[in-house]
């Protein structure tokens, strides 16, 4: 996101924990400095730099267990007038959706507006937008001032009411949600055991952080499942978490195609499957899970 801020000699300031990506930002131009944002970070860099217009952050504030320090720190950095805007998946998604591969390690928190405008205004700061996206399947895109330094969006009082009438604040919503994912796993776990009970051929499709949580949780086995193909070369060579699945090249996947495809990927299943028109039209079937399990021809 930085490199184009750089491109354009607009001034910036990236903040990453982890060295290997911090030096990868730097050897594109990217100003980075190496540490973990907290609030005596952010009054280092008030000092350095001044306060900033804009605090930007993607798929990151979920990942972080100590989000007051967090908050804080912005409350510091950021200019009277300035702005915070960041994204996350979204509660209200994966609830709909029953989307529980969201749940995982690195995902601390799972956010919804009212979730975040509560942790924001303990430090005087305010939800004034937001904007949907489909990144990850449904994520949410807020932004933050401080209080009363910017009209509050018509669009976050229509998404509050939405999340009143998913009832995200009430504890029967994830009674529900629990007897989904139940059904979901069981439904998913037959049909892998069906097919395999008629000598039919199944590959992963995406070695994703989400895939860790669904083969786990379902109990798919590499016995279900033959191998993962991911294109990431990290990757391959390796097992997936727990049930020591391979994950093996997308050459594998390619050379000799499969009875059927577990989209793993399923955010990305509108690309993926346009690409594969000679997987389909070989007779291959894509499993998916999200809303539902169901088999695409």
């Amino acid at each position: 996101m930085l490199q184009h801020f750089a491109v354009k000699g607009i001034r910036h300031l990236g903040i990453e924990p982890s060295a290997n990506v911090a030096a990868a930002a730097r050897e594109k131009g990217i100003q980075t400095i190496c540490r973990f944002f907290n609030e005596e970070t952010a009054r280092d860099i008030v000092r350095e730099h001044g306060q900033a217009d804009a605090f930007l952050a993607a798929n990151v504030m979920c990942h972080i267990p100590f989000f007051h320090s967090i908050i804080a720190g912005i409350k510091i950095l950021l200019k009277d007038d300035g702005i915070v805007m960041f994204e996350d998946p979204y509660l209200g998604d994966v609830i709909e959706k029953t989307s529980y591969d969201q749940i995982y390690d690195e995902h601390v928190f799972l956010f919804s507006l009212r979730s975040i405008g509560y942790a924001f205004a303990q430090h005087g700061l305010e939800l004034v937008d937001i904007e949907p996206q489909t990144t990850h399947g449904g994520s949410m895109r807020y932004v933050i001032a401080h209080k009363g330094a910017r009209p509050v969006s018509p669009a976050v009082l229509t998404q509050l009411r939405k999340e009143e009438e998913l009832g995200l604040h009430r504890l029967e919503t994830y009674e529900r949600f629990r007897l989904n994912c139940e059904k979901s796993r069981s439904e998913l776990k037959s049909l892998l055991e069906h097919l395999k009970a008629e000598g039919k051929r199944v590959v992963g499709y995406g070695a994703t952080s989400k895939s860790t949580t669904i083969i786990n949780y379902c109990g798919i086995t590499p016995d279900l499942i033959e191998f993962i193909s991911d294109t990431t070369p990290a990757k391959q060579g390796k097992f997936t978490p727990g049930a020591h699945i391979p994950v093996r090249p997308y050459g594998d996947f390619a050379a000799r195609y499969p009875d059927y495809a577990l989209l793993f990927a399923w955010n990305h299943s509108v690309e993926i499957m346009a690409k594969e028109g000679d997987f389909r039209s070989g007779g291959g079937k894509w499993i998916v899970y999200v809303p539902q399990v169901k088999v695409i021809e």
